[in-house]
């Protein structure tokens, strides 16, 4: 399994956790550090998605002149696998780019476009509607597609082990205050970088997560809802076509 290389464990629970379970009765402000009740709750977040099996999410990312692309569907956590509708939205006038995505911690399967199957019986595969591809967002070197980083984002919110409270003691983290994320009321925290984290102040689950990426150049931000087990197969083999055996298609259909 490739590692978890944008957003380290121990690093983002430090902060996704810190300010959920803030209680006591001192009055806090804006910009308060991290307390130890704060870290002893930070230490099982990433934990805790993992143990409640996956999530509904939307992935939101704005990039170039007016144009966002946004993924919505579910994510098994505990088998790193999801899937998804991907639609790109311009703000030229162009009408939307929609496609089905599957997805895991190595692969990405890409489907669901008009012309697809078509193209793909021409070129001797019939009965195919996905194309396959290795996920590269975490390959040393490469410069990966925007949608396998915003893969590897959402699958990084997991672990399979609580991290160690006292790692989040005195780490810069602060604690912002409240707002309500689709009407769920959420405790609000700041990480280096400039991540920040909304943790729901009933149950303690990440409710928000936002981090830039591409150097900077993109906010992406991930809503999670709906935690619970899931059970999410991929495409029948017989439906699927690897997009090295057909570069000029996945060229064509920009998978």
């Amino acid at each position: 399994m490739r590692p978890r290389a944008l957003l380290p464990a121990v690093g983002l629970a430090i902060a996704l956790v810190a300010g959920c379970s803030s209680g006591g009765d001192a009055e806090r402000s804006p910009g308060d550090p991290v307390t130890q009740q704060d870290a002893d709750a930070l230490a099982g977040l990433l934990h805790r998605n993992f143990t409640r099996g996956g999530a509904d999410f939307v992935v939101t990312a704005p990039y170039g002149d007016d144009t966002v692309l946004t993924l919505t569907g579910e994510v098994d956590f505990r088998h790193d696998t999801g899937r998804a509708q991907a639609v790109t939205s311009f703000g030229d006038g162009r009408p939307d780019d929609a496609r089905a995505l599957f997805f895991t911690a190595e692969d990405i399967w890409v489907g669901d476009l008009p012309g697809l199957p078509q193209a793909l019986a021409a070129a001797g595969a019939p009965g195919a509607g996905y194309l396959h591809r290795p996920l590269t967002a975490g390959d040393e070197g490469a410069v990966p597609p925007l949608v396998d980083v915003l893969v590897e984002v959402l699958l990084n919110l997991s672990a399979r082990t609580a991290d160690e409270p006292r790692s989040f003691v005195d780490a810069g983290y602060t604690w912002e205050g409240q707002r309500s994320i689709d009407s769920r009321l959420t405790s609000l925290f700041a990480l280096k970088g400039g991540r920040t984290v909304a943790v729901a102040a009933s149950d303690d689950l990440l409710t928000q997560f936002v981090t830039p990426v591409a150097g900077g150049e993109v906010d992406v931000t991930v809503t999670l809802s709906d935690h619970g087990s899931r059970t999410l197969p991929g495409p029948p083999e017989a439906e699927t076509a690897e997009a090295a055996d057909h570069p000029e298609i996945a060229a064509t259909f920009g998978i």
